[in-house]
């Protein structure tokens, strides 16, 4: 026989089906707004307007030239401290600082860092709102990723995408390589650099500081973890202590057989090209020449590698540094001495 309607139960599924995906779409998209608009309410207060004029040679008459820059940044104590990019306040002879309220207040810079384009500086105000800073070690490849900032002057534009890879290199201003970078789809523009990186639950993750020109969502921010590390140091001493042994150098590959003969782990090194007088390179032995492949036994593949391993906590102690000369390995020991920057 020929039931004279369909179960009631198929008949609900084949009508309301639809319906539910419907829905479900709108929940997610209203969901997602409803994250970048919190996000986005919780930090705006926090971020800045900087505005600063920096020296650009002399006229002819020889007076000085002044041009106007700028970027952004956001407060992080409630005593004023702000996070900036170097790039963005470095030289700079006046600096004026703009809140989300309208207010504006003249900044100066406590610390300022080109190898990691970071620096702080400071306005005194009161009622400021401190943004919350989490924890870079914590982000993953496509979470959602927020970016608020000042572009081409557009005060406060919040821009919205995902994180797209973590751990990249990013080379700064001063020839460093930078690390842990994270890289972004959330839109940046000149005059975002300094501003926050934000998740979903409006909390800051990263400094903006730069896009790849005539590309599409291919931008970038230094972790939170890196800045809350320099921004310390900057606190502390004004600057970031380095070491520095005094050669000029270029990573160069290494002869397969000396691989192999001496079984090292990498496949290049970082020739010297001249010796600075009086260096510490040159109180150890080092030659032009030479090939640097180790320092205190971790591998040197690159300047990079070397420029990494060079850090304060090394200034005034002797540090075991391997050699390639010619054909011989050879064991040297140098005393890095405190880089000025």
């Amino acid at each position: 026989m020929i039931p004279d309607s369909l179960p009631l139960s198929d008949a609900s599924d084949a009508v309301v089906q639809p319906a539910r995906a419907g829905h479900s779409d709108a929940a997610l998209l209203d969901a997602y707004s409803q994250a970048v608009v919190g996000a986005a309410e919780k930090v705006s207060p926090s971020v800045v307007k900087i505005d600063v004029m920096q020296t650009a040679g002399r006229s002819r008459s020889g007076e000085p030239r002044e041009r106007q820059g700028g970027g952004s940044g956001f407060i992080f104590t409630p005593d004023g401290l702000i996070l900036t990019n170097s790039h963005v306040v470095h030289g700079a002879n006046r600096i004026d600082v703009s809140l989300a309220d309208g207010r504006r207040f003249p900044g100066i810079v406590i610390g300022d860092d080109p190898a990691t384009d970071l620096a702080v500086i400071r306005i005194d105000a009161p009622q400021l709102v401190p943004a919350a800073l989490g924890d870079s070690q914590k982000v993953r490849v496509g979470q959602l990723a927020i970016a608020i900032g000042n572009p081409y002057g557009f005060q406060y534009t919040v821009t919205a995408g995902v994180v797209s890879a973590l751990g990249r290199s990013l080379r700064s201003y001063s020839g460093r390589l930078i690390d842990d970078v994270i890289q972004t789809d959330a839109s940046l523009n000149p005059g975002n650099s300094g501003g926050p990186l934000v998740t979903s639950e409006g909390q800051v993750v990263g400094v903006n500081t730069a896009m790849i020109q005539m590309a599409q969502g291919l931008c970038f921010a230094i972790g939170i973890n890196t800045a809350k590390f320099v921004a310390s140091r900057l606190l502390r001493d004004g600057r970031i202590r380095r070491s520095y042994i005094g050669v000029e150098a270029q990573t160069v590959p290494l002869h397969r057989r000396l691989i192999r003969f001496y079984d090292l782990p990498q496949d290049s090194g970082v020739v010297v090209m001249s010796v600075g007088e009086a260096s510490p390179a040159q109180k150890a032995g080092l030659r032009e020449g030479d090939v640097i492949i180790a320092l205190d036994g971790k591998p040197v593949a690159g300047v990079d590698d070397l420029h990494r391993l060079l850090t304060d906590a090394r200034v005034g102690m002797s540090n075991r540094l391997t050699v390639l000369r010619y054909t011989e390995k050879l064991d040297l020991h140098v005393i890095p001495a405190e880089a000025q920057n």
